[in-house]
């Protein structure tokens, strides 16, 4: 998921084996994965899977690869199809594996999981829906995003200014738009890219580049330079109050004023999380009896 999918970046590179008779002519890319999609963003799966069909890229969905073994010196990848159990064996030359992750068995049997293994999380305030005082972000949230570098860095300063919030019994008041960032490589120098929001709607610059020439060339050096400067940021461990807001703390709006939720018309009670609605209720009703006094 986000920058894992490599198959057009390999395949201008076989391309160019082919053209220098360093690859056979009959030579081929395949993408398998247990998975139904390349991408959970409709938008950016479906452009994936064009670029796929237009450099003859065989997509293989419903395969989950059990087992590797090399018989009489050729390599043999064992596929199991995930709906029917049906059993493939299939002969490669080389291959990028990107093997599965699990939960830890911890996380689930102490009631922090949702049904996939992740953190249930408020996908706003990324904040516990059960446990108000745990927070989650990066990779371990569980609603449905794109789980990339930039979101965990677009999720870091809300989950600072939450985290505050709660230390000092105020209101969680930072809204996560839900951005993620992915880079589509599609060959040695050449790239685009896709952005979402919540709900994997298209951020404003989604696949603003096109898949070939010029623009496609300087943005993948622009886009690697930007990742490279962001990793040395965040690495540098330089006393500032982080990124992306080094030389000030991320202030945010209450809730009843914030302009994302006003946007999407989503009521701010759904951001509270039903243990700090309590408490405050609580506090009010003690409070009650003195002042009537």
């Amino acid at each position: 998921e986000g920058t894992d999918f490599y198959a057009a970046y390999y395949e201008h590179f076989q391309r160019l084996d082919i053209l220098n008779h360093r690859a056979a002519a009959n030579s081929r890319i395949q993408y398998w994965t247990p998975n139904k999609e390349i991408y959970q963003m409709p938008y950016a799966n479906e452009v994936a899977l064009d670029e796929c069909n237009k450099r003859g890229i065989e997509v293989m969905f419903g395969w989950e690869m059990i087992k590797i073994e090399k018989t009489n010196g050729v390599k043999i990848a064992t596929f199991k199809n995930v709906d029917t159990g049906e059993i493939m064996e299939k002969d490669f030359f080389a291959a990028n594996i990107n093997p599965p992750s699990k939960t830890h068995k911890w996380v689930a049997d102490a009631g922090l999981a949702d049904s996939k293994g992740l953190i249930d999380v408020n996908k706003y305030t990324l904040q516990h829906k059960n446990f108000d005082n745990i927070f989650a972000f990066g990779d371990a949230v569980g609603f449905e995003t794109t789980r990339t570098m930039s979101a965990a860095q677009a999720q870091n300063p809300i989950v600072k200014n939450n985290v505050l919030q709660f230390l000092q019994g105020k209101e969680i008041n930072g809204v996560y738009d839900g951005y993620s960032f992915m880079p589509f490589h599609l060959g040695n120098r050449y790239c685009t890219s896709f952005s979402h929001l919540h709900g994997f709607e298209p951020a404003p610059k989604n696949h603003m580049i096109p898949h070939y020439g010029i623009f496609s060339r300087i943005y993948f050096d622009w886009m690697l330079n930007k990742t490279k400067n962001i990793d040395n940021t965040y690495t540098s461990f330089a006393k500032n109050h982080g990124p992306p807001y080094n030389h000030w703390p991320a202030s945010y709006d209450e809730l009843e004023h914030n302009d994302y939720l006003k946007a999407k018309n989503i009521d701010p009670a759904e951001l509270v999380n039903p243990k700090y609605a309590e408490r405050i209720a609580k506090l009010e009703s003690e409070a009650e009896p003195a002042l009537l006094h």
